[in-house]
């Protein structure tokens, strides 16, 4: 007996696109809370990015595609003087954020890093605003782009309260590519239905695989791939505004959807509507460039500092009591060939804060890691799952990201169990991190600027209203080289 014909009616939008780019296109925000994190968040996240590019292995691939490529009304790189077209500026921008494991971190069932859709935001309304001014039309301003970070905030960070890409093995920057696409195609001025289309495009993508952010293949990979995403995003929306179609069952068509293909054959669970609530609460990195779920271990470590690093020797044992997203995703032993397997090495993190009561990038780079001491903790660590912290780290009232260290020494004598359930950036700690958050941003401006450059750009930033009147291209020309 044949097989019954497959319907070839096309179905109404999914939902969840329909949904999406709704609140892309339509949601008004009015949240104070909102944009004045958006503001911090902006600042830090550029800063990240100025950083970044005192690494070589980050420089070596920004710049255009084609080397002598001129576009005429072309999006500027911060902290360069490259001018590119809004794709490969996008991808730029958005490698230089990531490159550190430095800025903004949200966590739940999944987790991510949502500034890093400020690369596909910023290269778009840069690029279009110098079109727009050289047809004597106005430009985007400030206000437009911190608009465009609370709804690519909050489209990344709801669609990842109850929904775990890791564990079906998908990298989270499908987010990244998805809230991209859409604020960005907001933003260029798409309609809604060329928003479901862009959507639909980004969740047909063959998605990453998180192989590269884990033992045994850790690699740099981690350190671009939100720039690749939010890059994409761009090309996908001007895409859809010239006109390509979308594929109105993108998650939901059988056998060939993402859920069926992807997703282990279930929806989406969205348990609150789309508002402001993730750039209100979302995680700043300030004390340390490291993987988020060992912030409150490096933390801990760093208070044990000066009990335990003269005492390095005549250490027997030292546990670290976390949680089981740390425990899944950062626990590793045996050889670390690189800073990208460092830094996601809650062991290795938490050994350089016993030893040097610090933890910058540099400790990252091979020259640090040759340490002999460095290892020797490593292999004295056990790290053991306290049931609590891990409900905690779920509980929406909670968010915490706790991790406790205590050292054991051969004596019989050990240290205090100090545990830390709050990193510094935590919503909980807003108050205390601002002012070391704002220091962050002044030791990345002076990276790449003159004190009087710096000093504008820091003026500029610690006005809400200046700032967000301020035209784009104005402001993207203040980080210009």
């Amino acid at each position: 007996m044949m097989a019954g014909h497959i319907s070839n009616i096309r179905p109404q939008p999914d939902q969840v696109l329909v949904d999406i780019a709704d609140y892309a296109g339509n949601r008004v925000i009015d949240s104070r809370e909102a944009y004045n994190t958006a503001r911090l968040c902006l600042m830090d996240t550029l800063g990240c990015g100025l950083e970044a590019l005192s690494y070589p292995a980050c420089t070596k691939l920004l710049g255009p595609i084609v080397p002598g490529t001129i576009v005429p009304n072309g999006a500027r790189v911060p902290g360069t003087s490259y001018v590119l077209d809004p794709v490969t500026a996008a991808f730029n921008i958005g490698a230089m954020i990531r490159w550190l494991d430095f800025n903004d971190t949200w966590l739940a069932a999944e987790w991510g890093h949502p500034s890093d859709n400020l690369g596909g935001i910023l290269a778009a309304a840069d690029w279009q605003s110098r079109t727009n001014m050289a047809a004597g039309k106005p430009p985007h301003t400030m206000r437009s782009v911190l608009t465009a970070m609370i709804k690519a905030h909050e489209i990344q960070g709801v669609l990842a309260l109850k929904n775990s890409f890791n564990r079906v093995g998908l990298d989270h920057v499908v987010l990244v590519k998805v809230a991209s696409t859409a604020v960005v195609t907001a933003l260029l001025g798409g309609t809604q239905e060329q928003l479901i289309n862009a959507l639909s495009n980004a969740w047909v993508d063959g998605q990453s695989l998180r192989t590269y952010r884990h033992a045994p293949n850790t690699g740099s990979r981690k350190s671009w791939a939100a720039g690749d995403a939010t890059s994409r995003a761009v090309r996908l929306a001007l895409m859809a505004l010239r006109g390509e179609m979308g594929y109105p069952s993108a998650l939901t068509a059988p056998t060939w959807g993402f859920y069926d293909v992807l997703f282990k054959g279930k929806p989406f669970q969205l348990e609150q509507p789309y508002g402001a609530y993730v750039m209100e609460n979302v995680l700043f990195k300030i004390s340390f460039p490291a993987e988020f779920h060992a912030q409150t271990a490096v933390e801990a470590a760093i208070q044990l500092y000066p009990e335990v690093h003269t005492r390095l020797d005549e250490i027997e044992k030292i546990v670290i009591t976390s949680h089981e997203s740390a425990i899944r995703i950062i626990d590793k032993v045996g050889p670390l060939y690189n800073p990208a397997d460092r830094d996601h090495c809650i062991q290795y993190m938490t050994a350089v804060g016993l030893i040097f009561g610090e933890l910058t990038a540099a400790y990252y780079e091979d020259a640090a890691a040759r340490d002999p001491r460095i290892d020797a903790l490593r292999e004295k660590m056990v790290l053991v799952e306290n049931p609590q912290y891990s409900r905690d780290y779920l509980d929406p009232d909670k968010r915490s990201i706790a991790n406790a260290v205590q050292v054991f020494y051969s004596d019989g004598s050990h240290t205090e169990n100090v545990a830390v359930e709050y990193p510094l950036g935590h919503r909980r700690r807003r108050t205390e991190g601002i002012p070391l958050l704002i220091e962050k941003f002044k030791t990345n401006l002076a990276r790449r600027f003159s004190p009087a450059q710096a000093e504008k750009i820091l003026d500029i930033c610690s006005d809400q209203e200046r700032l967000e009147t301020m035209s784009v291209p104005e402001f993207v020309d203040l980080f210009v080289v």
